[in-house]
């Protein structure tokens, strides 16, 4: 989707569809100086427009060069924030795809206690997630393939919304890489599939990628992953990512691990058929940290990061690993096997030990790893978790305040000692799984076995794939995870901050 800024008069937008967003407090005077430019039906429309959240009311004023003008509610002004924008500009999004209008423009607000930037990021991103459908496999009565132009009308601020703008397309469209790959049929996106696909997104983008063959992953002695593959025909990859650009201001890494598990049956410890279709997301961490690079390269971050996806699917072939399987990984502990549904911290383990031989400034991970998670937190929020080393407060609050400003929202958990008694084993230094009692918290409590480096890790379960959509979230996989590493490294970059 094309994106710009103008600062023409509104009366001389030439779209399908002009989108005007008002706060509830605010909406007289707007709407009394919108009449001015656009004609006595937009003070007509006073009565049906409230200006609450969801309130959307849609004209066809005469004046108006634009086919079609609808008012956007905003709420209060005190209580908007960027996540009230995107909700609002979604709303826009959802009219343009059901009257099939190719361009539209949105009215940037004014005075809304919102910086400037972050207002045009907001819009945009609120606009293209909400506009985004998977169309892949869509054959019969072929649909509207979508808006293909947004113009952001500033009467203000033009830089800074310009600023703000080309970032949320950016990352927009690095969110859209991450549906895609997460919505791709499994027999698309295996593990040589995938690493394809990013290794031709890196030549495209810009940055390095790096597949391991089963061979070298052996070699490495990858215990855990090489184990979950046993079940498969399919062989297991493992990818490395690297954007080093010559600016950068780190010179150890940090480290992105994103969970490729590409199908996950549950293997031998088999899940049942209701929502196995949904398994086909289990590679969604993967896939946030491929639109993440997607998005760095593209917004020229001068951070040295790299990505790791350790990548199989789960099947229960007839070599499958079995429940009572004591396995050695690459840190060389071993790990008694309990349920081979537990099987992306086994992948995870292999790549967080691995991720110390680049003696990282920072590691962070993202899984589709509990259903713990979507119990406590469900499909808005992410859990978050690190291990109590030096800095850990600051990293906690930084990433808190990276996901308040992209929409990508986490809530902190305890990683206290007591919950990792529960995966004392009496044959194995560890067992893969806790019991039923706090899922999220053992599940990183497991990992956190394999770090001795400052480290953070996200249960992304529940926000990463949806059954019913929300306002900018597609049923469907959602590319959680993307806006919210790229706003977190973004002010990463930022010396002051890597203290």
């Amino acid at each position: 989707m094309k994106v710009s800024v103008t600062t023409i008069p509104l009366l001389d937008l030439d779209v399908d569809l002009l989108l005007v967003p008002l706060t509830e407090d605010g909406k007289e005077e707007a709407l009394s100086s919108l009449a001015d430019s656009l004609g006595s039906t937009v003070k007509r429309a006073a009565d049906d427009f409230t200006g609450k959240p969801g309130n959307v009311v849609l004209l066809y004023p005469a004046e108006s060069r634009a086919k079609r003008v609808a008012l956007l509610g905003l709420g209060p002004a005190e209580s908007l924030d960027a996540e009230g924008l995107r909700h609002a500009s979604a709303a826009g999004a959802s009219l343009a795809l059901a009257h099939k209008a190719e361009t539209s423009a949105l009215r940037v607000p004014t005075s809304v206690g919102v910086d400037a930037e972050l207002v045009g990021q907001a819009l945009v991103e609120g606009f293209m997630l909400g506009a985004y459908r998977f169309l892949e496999y869509k054959t019969i009565d072929a649909p509207f393939d979508g808006p293909s132009r947004l113009v952001l009308h500033a009467d203000q601020d033009e830089k800074a919304v310009r600023r703000g703008s080309e970032r949320g397309r950016v990352v927009s469209e690095a969110t859209t890489t991450a549906r895609d790959l997460v919505n791709l049929s499994p027999d698309e996106k295996t593990p040589t599939l995938l690493a394809k696909a990013v290794e031709k997104l890196g030549k495209k983008q810009g940055f390095e990628v790096l597949v391991w063959d089963k061979a070298l992953i052996e070699e490495e002695q990858m215990g855990g992953l090489l184990a979950v593959n046993r079940g498969s025909v399919e062989p297991p990859v493992f990818i490395e990512l690297t954007w080093q650009p010559e600016n950068a201001l780190n010179t150890k890494p940090v480290i992105l691990v994103g969970k490729g598990v590409t199908f996950d049956t549950g293997g031998i410890s088999l899940k049942t058929a209701k929502g196995l279709e949904a398994m086909k997301s289990d590679m969604g961490g993967a896939a946030a940290v491929i639109g993440a690079f997607e998005a760095l390269a593209k917004l020229e971050v001068p951070l040295y990061v790299v990505g790791l996806i350790p990548a199989s699917d789960n099947r229960p072939g007839e070599n499958a690993y079995v429940p009572g399987d004591v396995l050695r990984m690459h840190s060389g502990k071993t790990v008694e096997v309990l349920n081979t549904d537990a099987e992306g911290r086994l992948l995870l383990a292999d790549a967080l030990s691995y991720a110390k031989t680049y003696r990282p400034e920072l590691v962070i991970d993202l899984a589709t790893l509990t259903g713990a998670q979507v119990i406590a937190l469900g499909s808005d929020v992410a859990a978050l978790m690190t291990n109590a080393v030096s800095g850990s407060e600051e990293r906690l609050a930084a990433m808190e305040a990276a996901g308040s400003r992209s929409g990508d929202r986490v809530h902190r958990m305890p990683m206290h000692d007591v919950y990792g008694k529960l995966l004392e084993s009496q044959v194995a230094d560890v067992k893969n799984v806790g019991g039923r009692e706090a899922g999220s918290i053992t599940a990183a409590k497991f990992l956190e076995h394999f770090v001795d480096y400052p480290w953070m890790h996200l249960d992304i379960a529940g926000p990463s794939f949806l059954l019913l959509a929300k306002p900018y979230r597609p049923i469907g996989g959602t590319g959680f995870g993307v806006r919210l590493l790229t706003e977190f490294l973004r002010a990463y970059a930022n010396p002051k901050n890597r203290k």
